[in-house]
Order: structure tokens, then C-alpha cells, then sequence
């Protein structure tokens, strides 16, 4: 976002310098051809300067909503009961202690952890501050050493346990009713 913040003032700088030299020119009588193509120059820098604003506001509450949903998230998380709590906790140093098996770095654990809870490539680059590329590469780095081919079954080798001791529940509760 900084680097938008640049852009917009140089924007702003060029099209103030513009408007000096157009001025001065109006007072040497120079050709009205020169002058209509630099206040061409003049309302294109407008119209980029506009454009990039916008842009970087409409970013910026973007990131601003996705931090606050984040945020809420987390509030609700730790209104959960102690159970919960401690059960998060376990599962959460599970997914740790997979991702050190898996060998992932630092910035892999935190794309992989992220995908877990659900976010788009283009939220994980927003809130980690990098690009959709570098998260999208990252992501595919996370999937070749997890051994599985997508976010899906990514996610679902984490509930795959769970999954199967319902399974199994099921399957027992089935064979006590048949009996």
C-alpha cells in the first residue's frame, strides 16, 4: 500500500508541475496544440491519480473488514468453553507438530495455517502483506511436502481422524443394533 501512496503523490507532483508549465507556456504565446496536448497529459494524470485513490481506499477497508472478521473470530474462539479450549489447543499443536513433520517453513506454516482457516489467496496475501503469487507458490510448496494434490484435501487430511472415529461410531452403533 505504500507503494500505491508513492505513486498517487508523484501522480500529484507531475500533473502540479504540468499545470506551471501550462501556465507559463499561456504567457509565451506558445502554440494552442502544445498546450491542449499537455492538458491532455494534465486530465490523464487526474484520472490515474482518481483511480489509484480509489483503489488503495476501497484496498485499504478491505483489509480493514477482513481484520476486524478475523478479529471476531477470534472473540468468538475465546468464548468457547475451557473443553473447547483445551480441545483447540491439542488440535491446534497437532497441526504444528504435522506442518514440523512436513518441514515447512516459517511463511509455509503460516499460508498452510491460514488455508486451514479457510481464507482465499488473495485474503492470505492481504493480511500476510505479500503477494497473491508468493502465497499461491507458497501454497503449492505446502501441498508437494503434505503429499496432496489441493487446499481440499489439504483440509481434509487434518479432519480425516475425526471423520473416521465417527465412522467407526457409526459402524459399531450399526453392529450393536443388527445384533
Amino acid at each position: 500500500m505504500k507503494k500505491d501512496v508513492v505513486i498517487i503523490v508523484l501522480l500529484v507532483l507531475i500533473m502540479l508541475f504540468k499545470l506551471i508549465d501550462i501556465m507559463a507556456d499561456l504567457q509565451l504565446n506558445i502554440p494552442a496544440w502544445h498546450i491542449m496536448q499537455e492538458s491532455i497529459l494534465v486530465l490523464l494524470t487526474v484520472i490515474g491519480t482518481v483511480y489509484l485513490s480509489y483503489d488503495l481506499i476501497r484496498r485499504s477497508r478491505q483489509v480493514k473488514s477482513l481484520a476486524l472478521r478475523l478479529a471476531q473470530a477470534d472473540k468468538q474462539i475465546d468464548n468457547m468453553s475451557s473443553q473447547m479450549r483445551s480441545a483447540r489447543k491439542d488440535y491446534s499443536q497437532a497441526v504444528i507438530s504435522q506442518f514440523d513433520t512436513w518441514g515447512f517453513t516459517k511463511s509455509e506454516q503460516q499460508v498452510a495455517y491460514l488455508l486451514l482457516k479457510g481464507l482465499s489467496f488473495k485474503e492470505i496475501a492481504e493480511v500476510r502483506q505479500t503477494k497473491e503469487k508468493t502465497v499461491r507458490q507458497q501454497a503449492s510448496s505446502v501441498y508437494g511436502k503434505a503429499e496432496v494434490d489441493g487446499r481440499h484435501t489439504f483440509c481434509a487430511w487434518f479432519m480425516e481422524d475425526f471423520i473416521q472415529e465417527h465412522n467407526e461410531d457409526l459402524a459399531a452403533s450399526a453392529a450393536n443394533q443388527a445384533a
